[in-house]
C-alpha cells in the first residue's frame, strides 16, 4: 500500500513538474495574432478575468482561462492597468503581462512648431494619427468655449512642443495640455520680466513674443529684436513689422507682400496702427517669451536682414537706410 501511494505521489510530482515546465515554456512563446497589429483597449475597472477575455476578443489566439491563470500565478493580476495598447508579432504572455503592468500604452506624437499660427495647428491635429477629431467641425470661437476659454482668441494660446498621446485620445485633450503649458510658460516669463517694460499685462508680452518669434529664427537675436520693438513702443512709434501685416491678410496672402498690403488697414497692420496688434500672430516658444520680457539693453529702433539669416541693427533712420542700401539693394 505504501508503495502504491509513493508511486501516486511521484507521478503527481512528475505531472506537476511537467505542467510547470510547460508553463515556463508557454509564457515565453509568441502568441498568434489575427493581424499584423492588434489594438487592445482596456476600460478602467476591468477585472483581470475581463482583461484576459479582452485580449482574446482583440484577436489573440489564446484561451482566456489560461491567460487569466497566468495573470493570477504571476502575483501581479491586481496591477494590470487600463489603457489603449498595441500588440505586435512576437508578443509573449510574459511580455504582455509586463506591458499591462507598466501601462505601456500605444502612443503617437504630434509636433506643434514654434511660429505656427492656429490654422496650421488645426491642420496638424487633423492629420495626426489615431487622434479623435472632436474639434474639427467647430469654429475657433466654439473650440475655445469647449476648452473653457469663451471669448478668448486662440492665436498664440498653445505652447509649441512635441506632444505624445495615447491612441484614440482626443484633440480636445491635447489642446488642453498645450494651453496649460502656455499658461505656465507665460506666467513664468511674466514673473521674470524687467521692471521698466511698456507692457501692461502678460497678454501683451505674449503678443510681443509672437512677433519676435516670427521676425527671427536666431536665438541670439531675439532679445535685440524685442529691444527694437520695446524702444518703438516707448517712443510712440509704429512697430512696422511685416509678419503682423501678413497675419492680418490671412488666407489672402500669396507669399508676396506688396506695398498696397502695407497700406491696407487691418487690426493687425502695424504700419497703419500704433501699438501692439490685438492678438498674438503665432505660437512663441520659450526663447521668444523670455526675450519679450527681458529685452536687450540698447537704443536700436530699426533692423534689416543681412541676407544670411542675421540682422543689422541701427539707432537712427539714416543708419537704417544705409543698411537697407547695403544689404537689400546691394549698394555700397
Amino acid at each position: 500500500m505504501r508503495r502504491f501511494f509513493l508511486k501516486v505521489f511521484l507521478l503527481a510530482a512528475l505531472a506537476a513538474l511537467a505542467v510547470g515546465a510547460w508553463g515556463l515554456w508557454w509564457v515565453q512563446q509568441p502568441l498568434k495574432l489575427s493581424a499584423p497589429s492588434l489594438d487592445l483597449s482596456i476600460e478602467p475597472g476591468t477585472t483581470p478575468r475581463g482583461i484576459a477575455q479582452a485580449v482574446a476578443d482583440a484577436g489573440v489566439d489564446v484561451q482566456p482561462k489560461l491567460l487569466y491563470g497566468w495573470f493570477r500565478l504571476s502575483g501581479q493580476s491586481r496591477q494590470l492597468r487600463a489603457g489603449s495598447y498595441e500588440l505586435e508579432p512576437g508578443v509573449t504572455p510574459k511580455i504582455l503581462l509586463n506591458v499591462l503592468v507598466r501601462g505601456e500604452e500605444a502612443t503617437r506624437s504630434v509636433v506643434l512648431v514654434e511660429g505656427w499660427n492656429f490654422r496650421q495647428v488645426r491642420v496638424a491635429l487633423a492629420k495626426a494619427d489615431q487622434l479623435k477629431p472632436e474639434t474639427a467641425a467647430l469654429s475657433d470661437e466654439a473650440l475655445m468655449e469647449k476648452l473653457g476659454r469663451p471669448g478668448q482668441h486662440p492665436e498664440g494660446r498653445f505652447f509649441p512642443d512635441t506632444y505624445t498621446y495615447s491612441k484614440n485620445s482626443t484633440d480636445t485633450a491635447l489642446l488642453q495640455r498645450a494651453m496649460r503649458a502656455m499658461d505656465r510658460k507665460l506666467a513664468a516669463a511674466w514673473a521674470a520680466r524687467a521692471s521698466d517694460l511698456p507692457l501692461k499685462s502678460a497678454d501683451e508680452a505674449l503678443i510681443l513674443a509672437s512677433i519676435v518669434e516670427k521676425e527671427t529664427g536666431k536665438a541670439n537675436e531675439r532679445a535685440q529684436i524685442a529691444s527694437v520693438f520695446i524702444n518703438r513702443l516707448r517712443a510712440g512709434m509704429p512697430l512696422q513689422t511685416d509678419p503682423t501685416v501678413i497675419y492680418g491678410l490671412g488666407t489672402r496672402f500669396d507669399g508676396n507682400l506688396r506695398k498696397k498690403d502695407l497700406q491696407t488697414d487691418t487690426p493687425w497692420n502695424t504700419y497703419t496702427r500704433n501699438g501692439l496688434p490685438p492678438t498674438p500672430i503665432a505660437m512663441p516658444g520659450k526663447g521668444a517669451l523670455l526675450a519679450a520680457v527681458q529685452p536687450a539693453q540698447g537704443k536700436s529702433l530699426y533692423f534689416v536682414s543681412r541676407g544670411d539669416g542675421t540682422s543689422q541693427f541701427s539707432n537712427s533712420l539714416d543708419e537704417h537706410n544705409n543698411a537697407v542700401n547695403r544689404y537689400q539693394r546691394n549698394r555700397q
